[in-house]
């Protein structure tokens, strides 16, 4: 399989098509038969700041994934709303015809307030390249498509279909392409990257599917060291075949980037 298509590669790629804009999405970057809900994400999101280039900083997302993404998926941004302070667009992404997702993001200027708190988690004390490899080698040919693009490294939790007692995982993630590691386009791709936290407690192999993501974005500054970031993921609850999870960004630092909460069907 042809790896050579990384992210950056995608987006650069986008081209408007009637009043949307296509992508080309090869089969490495595919889990099953959709798109992962990062790579959606993401593109929706540069086809959003490509038809509407003057927005503010993005501050939250909201994702309803309705059905199959394609290989030739089309973006079509709406401005919902302009206003002094928050502008919202949404983004239906179409393939084949068919809704795939439904997306509404919401930008922001910032401005001064009295209220400010932060909770640094602070950088584990391990050099991050130097955590195990999330999948082992002899492991790569079982997992989806696309996480292959990324440098995942476990440092806290479970693999998925280890038995676990509770559903956790914590990773250093990057991209592995250097010119994919920059960017709020990139960094909503990488931010669904892990596996649903319930797969842990499973003990066989079976389909699961996001329903939905919400996404808190807590800073305009997305940098870190070396396209590194640590991300958490938590199940709340699980049952009657969906699960919950709460899940977590940082920088490399242990600055928080990201929160947000995700809904799963689970088909096991």
């Amino acid at each position: 399989m042809d790896y050579s298509v990384s992210f950056a590669d995608m987006c650069e790629g986008l081209s408007r098509h009637d009043e949307a804009w296509r992508a080309r999405v090869p089969q490495s970057w595919r889990q099953g038969r959709t798109c992962f809900g990062g790579l959606t994400t993401g593109l929706a999101y540069a086809a959003a700041t490509s038809e509407f280039p003057d927005l503010p900083p993005l501050r939250s997302v909201v994702v309803n994934f309705t059905g199959p993404v394609g290989e030739a998926p089309d973006f079509a941004p709406t401005l919902l709303r302009r206003g002094r302070n928050m502008s919202t667009v949404g983004v239906d992404v179409m393939s084949e015809g068919q809704l795939g997702a439904r997306i509404t993001f919401s930008f922001g200027h910032g401005r001064d307030s009295t209220i400010s708190k932060t909770q640094n988690r602070g950088a584990p004390a391990t050099p991050l390249s130097e955590y195990e490899l999330f999948t082992p080698k002899a492991m790569e040919p079982f997992v989806p498509n696309f996480f292959l693009h990324f440098d995942t490294r476990l440092i806290e939790g479970h693999r998925p279909m280890s038995g676990a007692d509770d559903g956790h995982i914590f990773t250093a993630s990057r991209h592995k392409d250097v010119r994919s590691r920059a960017g709020m386009a990139a960094l909503l791709a990488i931010a669904d990257v892990l596996p649903p936290a319930a797969l842990p407690m499973s003990k066989t192999m079976g389909p699961v599917s996001s329903v939905n993501w919400m996404i808190n974005i807590l800073t305009e500054d997305i940098s870190t060291d070396d396209g590194w970031w640590l991300i958490d993921t938590r199940l709340n609850d699980a049952g009657q075949g969906y699960s919950s999870q709460t899940m977590t960004l940082w920088d490399a630092g242990g600055r928080p980037v990201i929160d947000a909460m995700q809904s799963v069907a689970l088909f096991l």
